[in-house]
């Protein structure tokens, strides 16, 4: 159905998506909530995230096979290849160009200084305010919509590599799955361990805060990696 390859790509693009501000930054903060954990609430918020992620993710590909089909190989030219190995270098040369100490210490100002977060965890957690905690996960998708260049590629990759529909949205499912299971898991961990996994997830938490910017650029930076690797790899310029 998928070559190892690809679906290697796909597991490491998916992991790279599970590190960003939906997918971990706000379970994080949802899970630091005070009180009792409510992990019903937490998996609402993430089965929401992964539901508008896989709309999203089936609008791209039905859009990216429009594409391969009404390019007719177009795509497949040498020039073609060049001009996405340019863009995943120059994403990836970006990538580290804009992830300075000043711009870090930035982010980590403007995101300690913003409260509007904890208003949201505060309501979002609360049983009576389903449609706040929909709402944000909705919010949180569409905030990283810009910087969904992994996402982007991974759905390019499905739809070249898989034969039809049914498959597509197996592998598509599979992927956000995984793009959600490392906040499941400290989910998992903070009901069975609470005072173990508390302070590592403070720890988690603060890191989150301060490199948010940072780890929006690492995650952009592979999405580049990835397109210019491919390319390479098409080229023959390096083996597969």
């Amino acid at each position: 159905m998928i070559s190892a390859e690809a679906a290697g790509a796909l597991a490491v693009l998916a992991l790279t998506d599970s590190l960003s501000f939906g997918t971990l930054l706000v379970p994080v903060w949802l899970l630091m909530t005070p009180g009792r954990v409510r992990p019903h609430r937490i998996l609402l918020y993430l089965g929401t995230v992964a539901a508008v992620y896989y709309g999203i993710g089936i609008a791209l590909m039905a859009g990216g096979r429009f594409v391969i089909d009404g390019a007719a190989g177009l795509l497949d030219t040498t020039a073609a290849t060049i001009a996405r190995l340019i863009v995943g270098a120059a994403l990836l040369a970006a990538s580290f160009a804009l992830d300075t100490k000043a711009a870090r210490a930035r982010a980590a100002e403007r995101a300690q200084q913003s409260g509007r977060l904890s208003r949201w965890r505060e309501r979002a957690m609360s049983d009576s305010a389903t449609s706040a905690l929909v709402g944000l996960a909705v919010a949180a998708v569409l905030l990283e919509v810009a910087s969904m260049l992994p996402y982007l590629v991974a759905t390019g990759i499905i739809a070249e590599q898989t034969p039809g529909w049914p498959a597509a949205l197996l592998v598509l499912a599979g992927y956000c799955l995984v793009m959600i299971a490392p906040a499941l898991a400290l989910t998992a961990g903070r009901l069975v361990a609470r005072s173990a996994v508390e302070v590592p997830l403070k720890r988690l938490d603060v890191w989150l805060t301060r490199n948010a910017r940072s780890t929006t650029l690492w995650i952009i930076g592979v999405a580049g990696f990835f397109l210019a690797a491919t390319a390479l790899q098409d080229l023959g310029w390096v083996p597969r």
